[in-house]
């Protein structure tokens, strides 16, 4: 008994342990994770692209707000913002604080869950046996105004079901994006006839929240030649040596966080999910997995 007592006092203590690091220190540990893929043309000049994700802002988080504020000082060629900005319904100034120093940086944005329905407690065990549903007694939030922020103040272009093509340091890239797959959102009609009147480009990015597989075939089937998507927040609680236990979605674990290959029928696209800067204000934690954006460099290939 005695043995038994010491092992669960022992048990105890560490998950008490790694709760007091997950909640207090962690989820304070900023990071910007950078990637390099050569992918353009040689001999041409890299795109250096800031993923930014989940950010679920509260009115009250200064340190995050600031935070995000100064990436600006990277001094990105693009910003792609893969939604779920709100972490409150009254978050659409600390939104504005955080994003308005990229002003004239040129951006693409799409909604995630968390810029339409406002939060909600959850179990977070719930998460162990699938994807999180919507709740229908959620009160919606401002998208309009959150719109009006990222592509009225800021430039950005929304890519609810879109495409647009625009040059980036001499590149004409190409985007299409989808409204939210997490409650099923997407509309690829509206996407074909978008991506149908886009003019040619030296590369197709698809831009989408939740990485469902679906999605991710569908863009590969349109010709994507990188992907960039949030919404599993890394697993948010990861095991060392083992990694995320769960996504959210139906994306391979393993590739529930970072840059990695997306291979369909023949095809592949670079696929970057960031694991994203916040996490819902009732689950206030984030273990083995800090908050982090993602600074690309889409480089040149090597010559032959």
């Amino acid at each position: 008994m005695g043995a038994g007592r010491g092992a669960l006092t022992a048990v105890a203590a560490a998950g008490a342990l790694a709760a007091a690091w997950g909640i207090g220190i962690e989820r304070y540990r900023f990071r910007v994770r950078t990637h390099t893929v050569r992918i353009l043309a040689p001999g041409s000049d890299p795109i250096r692209v800031l993923h930014l994700s989940d950010l679920h802002l509260a009115p009250w988080q200064r340190r995050k707000r600031e935070w995000i504020a100064r990436l600006a000082s990277l001094r990105p060629d693009l910003v792609i913002d893969t939604g779920d900005n709100f972490g409150h319904p009254a978050a659409l100034g600390a939104i504005r604080g955080a994003l308005t120093p990229f002003a004239g940086t040129p951006g693409v944005h799409v909604h995630g869950s968390n810029d339409i329905w406002a939060p909600k407690p959850r179990n977070p065990l719930r998460y162990l046996i699938g994807p999180s549903q919507k709740e229908q007694s959620v009160p919606p939030l401002d998208t309009d105004g959150l719109d009006a922020v990222l592509e009225g103040e800021l430039g950005w272009f929304g890519l609810h079901n879109d495409g647009v093509a625009f040059d980036v340091r001499g590149h004409r890239l190409r985007f299409i994006g989808t409204d939210d797959p997490h409650h099923d959102r997407e509309d690829w009609d509206a996407v074909d006839a978008a991506r149908g009147e886009l003019p040619d480009g030296e590369l197709t990015i698809g831009v989408t929240h939740a990485p469902y597989r679906r999605v991710l075939d569908a863009f590969v089937d349109r010709g994507a030649d990188a992907i960039f998507a949030g919404h599993t927040h890394g697993g948010q609680v990861r095991i060392p040596g083992v990694g995320a236990l769960v996504a959210n979605c139906d994306i391979p674990l393993a590739q529930a966080r970072g840059l990695s290959a997306w291979e369909h029928d023949g095809r592949s696209a670079v696929l970057n999910v960031s694991a994203g800067v916040g996490h819902s204000i009732y689950a206030p934690v984030r273990f083995a997995c800090p908050p982090e954006v993602s600074l690309v460099t889409l480089a040149p290939k090597r010559p032959a």
